[in-house]
């Protein structure tokens, strides 16, 4: 139980509200004979959190709908027992104690998320996570109300959070400490989805991957939680207007 609200918890607020893209309006349930995998995007964001402590006996795929498994999260949340997930092409069980939750699966292929995940990514940036977040929060009120993007600019061991909206002529910048190791780069984020991603890690530092400023961001906790557990978050840049 605890296992599934964790992994719940973790991928619901990525998924997205498009009607016309209701694959992405849910959870990808990826369960195999060595892992399950739990996927969710917007196509601006997406996280794939994997527990190799738990498996299934033969591997299988379906999409969760996002309010059956926000009900399931909040029940689990007070439970300490195991579920038997049951499901076939439709629909999906849920049984635990005196409770069973049935329901419709969503019908449709899920995009290839693996393809979007960039493998190498040279410029790595680590930071304490709350210092960032804070950081973010702060300059965010200044961004461009439209993007609200937020601008990192990172060289040596310091990482500068800037944003500006000159519309109103406003802007912030901060100067944090870090640890960079890659070329010095600039690159811009919606900060609502950075804000986002770092209240989901738990860690005291974090760890985001970078390759061109064109490129998906990856973010990740500085080490594992949960024995067993992988979690990866990945973000689209905002194009930068100099």
């Amino acid at each position: 139980a605890d296992l599934l609200a964790r992994a719940v918890s973790k991928t619901i607020f990525a998924a997205g509200n498009d009607e016309l893209r209701p694959v992405m309006s849910g959870v990808y349930f990826e369960l195999n004979t060595d892992s399950v995998t739990f996927v969710s995007t917007d196509a601006h964001k997406l996280v794939k959190y994997t527990r190799t402590d738990a498996k299934a006996d033969s591997a299988a795929t379906f999409i969760m709908p996002k309010k059956p498994l926000n009900l399931l999260k909040n029940v689990l949340a007070t439970e300490e027992t195991e579920v038997t997930i049951e499901y076939n092409e439709t629909n999906a069980k849920f049984s635990f104690g005196d409770v069973t939750l049935v329901c419709r699966l969503i019908d449709g292929r899920y995009p290839n998320y693996d393809a979007v995940i960039p493998k190498v990514n040279p410029n790595v940036l680590t930071v304490n996570r709350a210092t960032f977040l804070n950081s973010v929060k702060r300059v965010s009120y200044f961004s461009n109300k439209t993007t609200h993007q937020v601008r990192l600019k990172m060289a040596g061991s310091e990482l500068h959070v800037s944003a500006e909206d000159p519309d109103f002529s406003n802007n912030a910048d901060e100067r944090l400490t870090c640890s960079y190791k890659g070329d010095d780069m600039e690159i811009g984020f919606n900060s609502r989805f950075l804000i986002e991603m770092l209240n989901n890690v738990e860690t005291e530092e974090v760890v985001i991957e970078m390759s061109e400023p064109n490129r998906a961001g990856i973010l990740l906790p500085s080490e594992s939680v949960v024995e067993g557990e992988n979690l990866l978050m990945l973000v689209m840049p905002v194009m930068l207007n100099n």
